[in-house]
């Protein structure tokens, strides 16, 4: 094999046009925030060099733990202190907080200290109340022996206030969210989410634009043969092989079988019932699918015709766009076949295969209503159109093989083929889903734009008719960049909100449109951003999202290292179902804040009312420990474990500033804390008369416990279990029942807690300040707490409107309220002056530098008069292109200045006497090898050109 293949041998020469971070890899890793360190080693050699010459100043921000390169003009050494101090300050990336993250921290800190000041409230008016009746009402003395009996009361004040402390601090809010997260991750590995960051997850729920690939997420990455054009007639399907000329069809099967790469393969499916496995090139594969069809089998010609037997290859490459394949006939004549791009080769055609398999001339008129009849149609359904045909020869004289024109001409047309990557069966389905719930998916592939729309148009990204954006990435840097090259946010946010497809695009286009998406602001609510990728280009828009996935089987380690969520089949399906439990974890944390905070607010006032009347808490402290752990950690293990259901799919993300705790849930944590307050102190105050038992009021120290409290104890244990079935609905949902079976860890804990329940009331004793109660009181207790359930239904009737004053109780987490580091995580470290300091010094630099600039110009030009303008051959620079291939805009004409964009008379002099538009870069790295590499310091958009004689004489200088 390896001696077929036409090994060249010899001697060449390459140009290094970058090297590091200027290479397209480099410019990736930079991206991805590698090579901070390289930089500051490239800026410290720099330094040692002469200080004419110009820096080349890269600074790397720090965006979201990744880093952006952005070209600096600073050409001083000065300059690049301040710079690599600034770097310094930024190199060590600071995690930022997710959404949810934010928002618990803010709340948990609030509800401790409103916790805290109620404890220290409660134990000084315990202490105060004390003192007072004892020593200034009833006008007692402090004696010494009494002290230990006072010190016993101070120290069951404190623990009261202890107890209203623990039990308002919500300790278990952590373990929810760990519980939470834990699960959802564990039962996402079953829908082929591999979560590599765990706030991902929770992350993905607030998810407002999913950026796709196509390719591989979207399709299926299985090119398929579904059109056909033969014999004069064009199959809209793949027909039967019955109904096709015998001499088209065997022309067609042996074309196909020889004139491929023989390591091409479909080989039997791996499972039994799945599609069988493309091995090779996939535009290959999807021909030798075609042959299948035809119910042919291309195995036996390749036997019959080995590799060894062909007698000329001629491979495809991007300059034929086809490939053809020559092999000898038993009669010693020769035929060659072809494939290639439609277009290309039915230019080369002269007959073509009519309805019987005979020849007929093929005019160019018949092509011209082929191109109209077939081809373009093809490509509107978005298929790549590819023509198959062969050419005989004679053996006397034998053709001259190396005249490759001549050749590859003058061909016969068998068919024309429409081959497509299919649309994964189950994508619109799911594309549809993410737009009801208020998720935008955009498209961003690097195919061209008219197979990208007619995918796009498949999987119900667009409809026909509507007015959304779908342009390439040629045109997309034309709309988003200035006259200088450089993005600007204003321009980007008129693009994205109507961007729905961006072909041909480039790693830094993603990564632009990712970028420009998350900072724009001309929405209410910041946008979180996923994006799905498998290449290493993908990298960057990886990085810079909210939320990355990679592919598991097709993505590239880059891709998967750079990612938060490997899809471990590939499918964009499963992103509808990181979605899902995205949204059920942020649902299951608020279901358990409206649980426990129901229970803090009760318990809160429960103790602190109690102790301030009666000088004792009617809870006591081990019951208040006890209520805690089924509030805390139990009912984060019923909560947390919920599982999600097609319904949160319906609504809107919730967005990063909206308030943890809606209006919905403010209703019912002070729906129920009323309803539970009004029991509680009825029980407190005439339950001994209700229930003719004794009062437990008023009791001395060490007295036993009384039956009245019990009572008390065991109502709020119920009314805790029955408002924890409530507290499963936090959007007014009437059926709190539902689906409740669906979670057994909830039932059992409800169950077990009932269980344990009784076993403290009965048997607890002294330890747990517990009198056993008999059968009547204990149904008492049961209604009581029952009564949670209709209550719930009486809060659920209620309209949300009716109470205005709920529309901002729930605002504890506004953008204002935001870490520092979610609202504005640049600004974290520099204030405004230190800023403007910055700034100052920068435009003093480049003040300096316009002047000299300005002064080797003139020596440019002084020294061109005696030269004649020749460019000196040992100082041209070579590196006439842009540093970034990708931003290039061909269809503009550079306007760069070599310096600042200024309005400056000698700037528009050395454009006007310059012949060609120069190319202002310059880099120092290759200064010691005699080569200029350069880089654009403006970030220009600028096509290639030739270096000027002027810019060719200010590098001599």
């Amino acid at each position: 094999l390896f001696l077929r293949t036409h090994v060249m041998e010899g001697s060449g020469r390459m140009v290094v046009t970058a090297v590091g971070v200027n290479s397209q890899t480099g410019i990736i890793f930079t991206l991805l925030g590698a090579g901070v360190e390289e930089e500051e080693k490239k800026e410290k050699k720099g330094k040692m060099q002469d200080g004419n010459m110009e820096s080349n100043q890269i600074k790397v921000k720090k965006q979201d733990g990744a880093a952006a390169m952005e070209m600096q003009p600073l050409k001083s050494a000065e300059g690049g202190e301040a710079d690599e101090k600034e770097r310094k300050k930024v190199s060590a990336p600071k995690k930022e907080k997710s959404v949810l993250q934010g928002k618990l921290t803010k709340l948990a800190v609030q509800i401790g200290k409103a916790g805290l000041l109620m404890s220290a409230i409660t134990v000084i008016i315990l202490v105060l109340y004390f003192a007072i009746d004892n020593f200034v009402m009833e006008k007692r003395p402090w004696m010494p022996e009494c002290t230990p009996i006072y010190i016993q009361y101070f120290v069951k004040f404190f623990i009261i206030g202890v107890t209203v402390l623990v039990v308002a601090v919500p300790e278990g809010l952590p373990l929810a969210v760990t519980i939470s997260l834990a699960y959802s991750v564990k039962k996402m590995m079953k829908d082929n989410n591999l979560v590599r960051h765990l706030d991902a997850c929770e992350t993905m729920g607030n998810a407002t634009a999913i950026c796709s690939d196509k390719t591989g997420t979207l399709t299926t990455n299985r090119m398929t043969a579904v059109q056909l054009y033969v014999g004069d007639v064009h199959y809209k399907e793949i027909p039967d092989p019955g109904v096709l000329p015998p001499k088209s069809l065997d022309l067609l099967v042996n074309a196909i079988s020889i004139n491929s790469a023989y390591t091409t393969k479909i080989l039997p499916p791996d499972k039994e019932g799945g599609l069988p496995k493309q091995v090779g090139n996939k535009t290959e594969c999807g021909l030798l699918g075609l042959v299948l069809q035809l119910k042919r089998d291309y195995q036996p010609i390749r036997n019959q015709i080995p590799e060894e037997k062909l007698y000329k290859v001629y491979t495809f490459n991007s300059v034929r766009k086809s490939m053809s394949t020559v092999i000898k006939l038993p009669d010693g004549s020769f035929r060659m076949y072809s494939k290639g791009a439609s277009e290309i080769v039915l230019k080369k055609c002269s007959h073509i295969l009519n309805e019987v398999g005979e020849l007929r001339v093929f005019r160019p008129r018949d092509k011209d209503e082929m191109v109209k009849k077939v081809i373009e149609p093809m490509a509107c359904d978005g298929l790549r159109t590819i023509c198959v045909a062969y050419r005989d020869f004679s053996s006397n004289p034998e053709p001259n093989w190396d005249d490759e024109n001549n050749i590859l001409n003058d061909l016969t047309a068998i068919c024309v083929v429409g081959i497509e990557d299919p649309v994964r069966p189950e994508v619109p389905d799911a594309i549809q889903k993410c737009q009801r719930a208020g998720i935008t998916v955009r498209m961003v592939t690097g195919d061209n734009i008219n197979t990208a729309r007619a995918i796009a148009i498949k999987c119900g990204i667009i409809h026909p008719g509507e007015d959304f954006l779908c342009i390439d990435g040629k045109e997309f840097n034309r709309r988003i960049r200035n006259e200088k090259g450089e993005v600007e946010q204003e321009r980007i946010d008129k693009v994205w909100p109507k961007l729905r497809v961006l072909a041909r695009s480039s790693p830094t286009d993603k990564h632009t449109l990712v970028k420009g998406i998350i900072d724009s602001t001309m929405v209410d609510q910041r946008q979180v951003v996923a994006v799905t990728g498998d290449g290493t280009n993908d990298g960057p828009a990886l990085k810079k999202a909210d939320v990355g996935f990679a592919m598991g089987i097709a993505g590239t380690d880059v891709a998967k290292e750079a990612s938060d969520i490997i899809l471990t089949d590939d499918n964009f399906s499963s992103i509808v179902k990181a979605v899902m439990w995205g949204r059920n974890v942020y649902d299951s944390i608020s279901k358990f804040l409206q649980f426990q905070l129901t229970v803090n607010v009760v318990a809160v006032i429960v103790a602190f009312t109690g102790a301030c009347i009666t000088q004792d808490s009617p809870l006591k402290a081990v019951q208040m420990l006890w209520v805690n752990l089924i509030m805390d950690t139990f009912a984060s293990l019923a909560l947390a474990t919920e599982p999600p259901t097609e319904s949160l799919l319906k609504r809107k993300p919730y967005g990063r500033n909206k308030p943890l705790i809606s209006s919905t849930m403010t209703k019912n944590i002070l729906g129920h804390g009323v309803y539970q307050l009004i029991i509680i102190f009825t029980l407190l105050f005439v339950g001994e008369q209700i229930f003719d038992i004794d009062s437990g009021r008023n009791a001395p120290l060490h007295s036993p416990p009384s039956e009245h409290y019990t009572i008390i104890f065991n109502t709020f244990v119920m009314m805790q279990l029955f408002n924890e079935i409530n507290a499963r609905k936090i959007h007014g949902e009437r059926n709190v029942f539902d689906g409740i079976f669906r979670n057994p860890i909830f039932c059992s804990i409800v169950f077990g807690t009932f269980a344990v329940q009784i076993v403290i009331v009965q048997f607890g004793g002294k330890p747990f300040s517990c009198q056993p109660l008999d059968l009547e009181k204990w149904m008492w207790c049961v209604f009581l707490g029952l009564g949670e359930l209709v209550w719930g239904q009486v809060i659920a009737t209620i309209p949300n409107s009716r109470l205005r004053f709920l529309r901002r109780a729930g605002q504890l987490t506004q953008k204002d309220e935001l870490p520092e580091e979610d609202v504005n995580e640049e600004n974290e470290e520099i204030d405004h002056a230190e800023r403007e300091l910055r700034r100052g010094q920068i435009l003093w630099f480049r003040g300096l530098n316009r002047i000299q600039t300005q002064i080797r110009v003139v020596n440019a030009f002084r020294s061109s008069l005696y030269e004649g303008l020749e460019k000196p051959d040992s100082r041209t620079s070579i590196h006439n292109f842009m540093t970034h291939p990708e931003f290039r805009i061909e269809d503009s004409t550079p306007n760069i200045p070599l310096i600042d964009d200024t309005d400056d008379d000698s700037a528009r002099r050395r454009m006007k006497y310059s012949s060609q538009p120069s190319s202002p870069n310059k880099n120092n790295n290759a200064i010691d090898s005699g080569i200029n590499l350069t880089i654009d310091t403006s970030k220009s958009a600028a096509s290639s050109s030739p270096a000027s004689p002027l810019h060719s004489l200010e590098t001599s200088l």
